[in-house]
């Protein structure tokens, strides 16, 4: 089985506590993998591509903004 690769955006540098607040994510067997980078040993959610893809419209829009 091949290692995981886990990667963040490409905008993960900007805004937050100094480009600090990212996730990352990684392609599955079993779907799409989303962590936390702060603190990436705590585990990762795991999602259906279909779920993913929704996620990252919902993100894109700004629905999830605070």
């Amino acid at each position: 089985m091949s290692e995981r690769v886990w990667r963040k955006s490409s905008r993960s540098g900007t805004g937050g506590a100094g480009g600090q607040d990212c996730v990352e994510v990684a392609a599955l067997a079993e779907g799409h993998g989303v962590r936390d980078s702060k603190a990436p040993d705590n585990g990762h959610l795991t999602l259906s591509p279909a779920s993913f893809a929704q996620l990252v419209t919902r993100v894109k829009r700004g629905d999830l903004d605070l």
